[in-house]
């Protein structure tokens, strides 16, 4: 097997864990580790060659992207406080946490290299922990914290990693130079983020085309990145700027083929690149079995050791993080997404998975210093890493849903369906509002204008049955069955005509490419 077979054995595992994974309840990632596990065993699979300095650049810009389509810029205000707590403060005092103990129990291990190693295992990885909270039916504000402080923690932990490993390297280290690089990193992240995500939504107008439109966003987190990376800033923090700024002023209400055909795209490239990432997370293994050299004993135990102050530090941080949130919540109006009980603090507390991130760092870290020696402890330092890494993902990966169900923690499907019932009569009533103003404008027949107020309450009933009960009316009931009748014959309809012109594709002296276009045209008409 070569590695382009390796590549593809990887990305069909990516498609295939899906539905094995809902099949059995466990996540998909996890899944894509353990087949990368058993692929790193096998005497034919080669190994990956894929330079360290480039897995962060090719997987965490479209994983990122990804992941922020699926949020706000107001919810990350909105929750600013929790994700600080967590993103923040959490990995600087995991960082200072694991620094220590590995510093005292590693013979030899300077300090610099010591909190090199807390910055590449303190960030729980963000895909992991969505990836897993999705598929468990978690409420909505756990998922929403995870996201904020999986998106964020990388920035921090990566400045981290980065001043460690420049002081491990030279030998020196100055806390003002690298608390400037620190305000530096991210002034600059933030200036191409925002440029460029101005420019990205300006050219997204001039090309039209839902396909160019598509195929821009997928340019335009590997630019952010690399641009900002040139600048010396963080490229994860660029990327986040941008696809926030996109999310916020990108969209056209109006544009509905490009924004479901984006959807779909997006999907599709999550699950692809989410799979093959934490494929290479098994794949890597080898390097970490390969550094153990005949000290197994010794070097299990510390990585053991690093594991529990992974784990323990989270814990210990999450309760009264949480408490003190919950206090200061309860004083104020508006309202953040915080666990509202022990019970899904501790379930927030065992997704601290590491992931991605966390690899590609490990395997980034130089193997010598300025001077031509041998950068202090490599091998010890790769060895916990991936300690820390295959305890966290596999293990609490694999229990994570065993203790969701244990806790009985899940989400609040009456409160959901009840702000989908409200944005439901929001929509409707803004149809109506417009059909109002249309009638003042144009002399429509009575029969017309009351089919159009019809059509109105359709749109609502169509997002949230429940809106029929606020629609006092007589008939109600009646009307209702007409509507599900007259869906289900334009569906019948419709489906008749996407038959008739799939079958003209196959005829004579057809044009498949007009015939693609008609259809698509049909199949945006049938989701309305």
């Amino acid at each position: 097997m070569d590695q382009l077979a390796l590549l593809f054995v990887l990305l069909l595992g990516a498609v295939v864990s899906v539905p094995v994974g809902d099949r059995f309840g466990l996540p998909a990632p996890v899944l894509m580790t353990l087949l990368g596990i058993v692929l790193a065993v096998l005497d034919f699979v080669p190994n990956v060659e894929i330079p360290p300095d480039l897995i962060l650049p090719l997987l965490l810009p479209p994983l990122l992207y990804a992941a922020v389509r699926r949020t706000s810029w107001r919810q990350f205000a909105a929750n600013v406080r929790p994700i600080f707590l967590l993103a923040v403060a959490l990995v600087f005092v995991t960082t200072v946490c694991v620094a220590a103990v590995a510093h005292t129990i590693v013979p030899g291990l300077p300090i610099a290299a010591a909190v090199a190693l807390g910055a590449l295992v303190a960030p729980p990885d963000p895909v992991a922990a969505t990836a897993v909270a999705g598929q468990l039916g978690l409420p909505r504000r756990l998922v929403s914290i995870l996201e904020g402080e999986g998106l964020f923690n990388d920035v921090t932990a990566i400045v981290l990693y980065h001043v460690a490993i420049a002081a491990a390297v030279s030998g020196s280290f100055s806390p003002w130079q690298a608390g400037l690089d620190l305000v530096l990193s991210a002034v600059v992240a933030l200036a191409v983020g925002v440029a460029l995500g101005w420019g990205a939504n300006r050219l997204l107008d001039v090309l039209g085309d839902t396909t160019l439109q598509i195929g821009l966003t997928l340019l335009v987190p590997y630019a952010s990145y690399v641009l900002a990376e040139e600048f010396h800033g963080s490229g994860v923090l660029a990327v986040l700027t941008t696809a926030l700024f996109l999310a916020e002023y990108a969209t056209d209400p109006d544009d509905v083929l490009t924004r479901l055909a984006g959807h779909t795209f997006w999907d599709i490239i999550d699950t692809l690149v989410t799979g093959v990432a934490f494929g290479l997370i098994g794949l890597e293994l080898h390097n970490a079995i390969r550094t153990a050299s005949g000290r197994w004993g010794e070097m299990l135990g510390w990585a053991a050791v690093i594991v529990a102050v992974v784990v323990v530090v989270r814990l210990l941080w999450l309760l009264p993080a949480t408490w003190l949130t919950q206090r200061l919540h309860a004083r104020q109006d508006h309202l953040e997404d915080i666990p509202t009980n022990w019970r899904e603090t501790l379930v927030m507390w065992w997704s601290g998975m590491r992931g991605v991130a966390s690899v590609a760092l490990a395997l980034a870290v130089p193997l010598k210093t300025d001077d031509g020696s041998a950068f202090p402890d490599r091998d010890e330092i790769i060895f916990i890493a991936f300690g820390v890494i295959m305890a966290t993902l596999v293990l609490q990966g694999l229990t994570l849903p065993w203790l969701v169900k244990r806790l009985g923690v899940q989400s609040d499907t009456d409160r959901e369906k009840e702000i989908e019932k409200e944005l439901a009569v929001r929509a409707a009533k803004a149809a109506k509002r417009r059909l109002r103003e249309i009638e003042a404008e144009e002399n429509l027949p009575e029969e017309l204008s009351e089919q159009m107020l019809r059509r109105a309450f359709d749109i609502g009933l169509r997002i949230s049955p429940d809106v029929g009960e606020d629609e006092r009316r007589e008939g109600h009931d009646q009307r209702v069955r007409r509507l599900k009748r007259v869906r289900r014959i334009q569906a019948e309809m419709l489906s008749a005509a996407r038959h008739e012109v799939v079958a003209a594709r196959s005829e004579p002296g057809s044009d498949p490419e007009i015939v693609d276009r008609v259809l698509r045209h049909l199949d945006v008409r049938s989701l309305k």
